[in-house]
């Protein structure tokens, strides 16, 4: 790395801090952001927290005769799914690229989150549904034995949540789950509260009533999931991703005349791809330049798989999927 390009390299160090995540894992090809294995001991744990719980939720909430235990019940039962979907998708991305799958499996994070953000939407519909019907003929409930299954709801969902925090900041599949058991300490709360009110004051309305404050929370909850996976889903740019400054970068590269052909997209809930086509008039630069730069855009702009291709101008190159110089989003 030359003088100049060291000049370049501090100043978009200083500017691709802000989107800059700090990443734990080696950064060899084929071994970024893999999951820790520990977090398969941690679905474990939630999932059959969460599956001996619907048992018991379900149960109290025909005896109980109350709609609330009854749809949270059915909403724990999609949080084991999505559960499992996301336990399986960290397995998968363990798997090695193979002939037809060069990337590995590591996509299936998305489609996992996706599938999640899905799940709970079908979820809030049938909560609302049945909430909707109770509200003619309120039947009556036995409020003090809801609110005391809701409590050990809470215990359940918020361990479970507590979990999967920390992993949920930099991986939108964990976010996914993150998110599920977060959602029904929520519900539970409200399903307790519901509960005494009704002990106390007899109005059997209100458990219907509680029923769509869960819907409600659970769709304010899912709406920016459900937007990111699909974002992800349709190969968009990863959010966090600077673009502009990725431009900036690259073009300000000792011996660089042009860009085109910028393509970035994730390649999982936590590894981000990028193609791009450099004109250097005066040839290829070496390998040792080559590795620089590969290595700047993985410990500072968060690309992690970055492949580059070295032009010297002397042909068009014309793709039809070229974009404009980027700027910033305001979206």
């Amino acid at each position: 790395m030359d003088f100049k390009q060291l000049l370049i390299f501090v100043e978009y160090k200083k500017r691709a801090m802000t989107n800059y995540h700090k990443h734990e894992h080696d950064h060899t090809c084929g071994h970024h952001h893999h999951a820790p294995r520990s977090q398969g001991g941690i679905f474990l744990i939630a999932i059959f927290l969460n599956m001996i719980f619907v048992v018991i939720e379900f149960s109290y909430g025909v005896i109980t005769n109350s709609t609330a235990l009854a749809a949270d019940a059915g909403h724990n039962v999609s949080d084991v799914l999505s559960l499992l979907l996301a336990w399986s998708a960290v397995i998968l991305t363990r798997m090695q690229p193979s002939q037809r799958y060069t990337y590995g499996l590591r996509s299936t994070t998305i489609l996992a989150a996706l599938a999640n953000a899905m799940l709970l939407l079908v979820a809030s519909g049938a909560i609302a549904w049945e909430a909707a019907h109770r509200f003619s003929q309120p039947p009556a409930v036995d409020s003090l034995t809801m609110s005391i299954v809701s409590g050990a709801g809470i215990a359940v969902n918020g361990l479970s949540a507590w979990l999967f925090m920390k992993g949920s900041k930099g991986d939108l599949n964990i976010r996914a789950a993150y998110l599920h058991m977060a959602a029904d300490t929520a519900v539970s709360l409200a399903v307790v509260i519901a509960g005494l009110a009704i002990f106390y004051t007899g109005w059997y309305w209100l458990d219907p009533v509680m029923s769509l404050v869960i819907v409600l929370v659970i769709l304010i909850g899912t709406w920016g999931l459900l937007r990111d996976s699909l974002k992800l889903a349709l190969s968009a740019v990863p959010a966090g991703i600077d673009v502009p400054a990725i431009y900036e970068y690259l073009s300000q590269l000792s011996g660089v005349t042009d860009i085109h052909d910028l393509h970035i997209w994730g390649l999982s809930t936590t590894e981000t791809a990028m193609t791009v086509h450099l004109v250097m008039p005066g040839g290829h630069p070496g390998d040792a330049f080559i590795d620089d730069i590969v290595e700047t855009l993985d410990e500072h702009f968060s690309v992690h798989h970055s492949t580059l291709q070295i032009e010297q101008g002397t042909t068009s190159h014309n793709c039809s999927l070229s974009v404009t110089q980027p700027v910033k989003d305001r979206h």
